[in-house]
């Protein structure tokens, strides 16, 4: 199912998520959720609590680094059965600094050239039936990784701009940030004025 993603403005984005503790079906259909709304949004990852989900649980898509072969992007199904899900993470041993080119689908549009990044670094994480795994991380699959945490602990990648930049940015799109906060506003209206057993999980 296809969630609706919440929008700069959402309270929601700016809480600290809570550690997964139920590795069961419930997490799996929420993982799957997730994956498909990610793609069906051209999101390279995504966070639980953009879809207010307050658990410490991201999706990303498997070639965040770019397609094997861009000649022969990959289909639907092979980008979801290649989608990974990053239970609980951790992030260690950073390393390097990159400026990346960065957005988000809670700021639907808005983009920035120049948001500090680790360029190297250590995920610790679980999967979706509990076990724990260890890589390092670089490059754009990197910067992806440390955008996703960033929401697990209520961060956008707009915090992590200096603060003249950050100024900056907020002035430039000072119309689009009041809409997404408008829309964020009536969202919430709606979701609480909506019988429980007829709205989205």
């Amino acid at each position: 199912m296809i969630h609706p993603i919440r929008l700069y403005g959402d309270p929601c984005l700016r809480r600290r998520a809570r550690p997964v503790t139920e590795f069961d079906e419930a997490l799996a259909a929420l993982a799957d959720d997730m994956i498909e709304t990610m793609l069906d949004a051209n999101g390279s990852g995504l966070a639980a609590p953009q879809i207010g989900v307050e658990r410490r649980l991201f999706v990303m898509s498997g070639f965040a680094n770019g397609y094997p072969d861009p000649d022969a992007p990959p289909s639907p199904d092979e980008e979801r059965a290649a989608a990974e899900v990053i239970v609980n993470p951790e992030l260690t041993l950073r390393h390097g600094t990159h400026h990346a080119v960065e957005g988000c689908l809670s700021l639907p549009d808005l983009v920035h050239e120049a948001v500090p990044r680790s360029s190297t670094l250590h995920l610790r994480y679980q999967d979706l039936q509990g076990a724990h795994h260890q890589r390092p991380v670089r490059g754009r699959e990197a910067v992806v990784v440390q955008h996703e945490y960033d929401h697990l602990d209520g961060v956008l990648f707009i915090d992590r701009l200096d603060e003249g930049e950050r100024l900056a940015f907020m002035d430039e799109h000072r119309a689009e940030l009041a809409q997404f906060q408008r829309e964020a506003k009536a969202f919430l209206k709606d979701l609480r004025g909506t019988p429980a057993r007829r709205r989205r999980r």
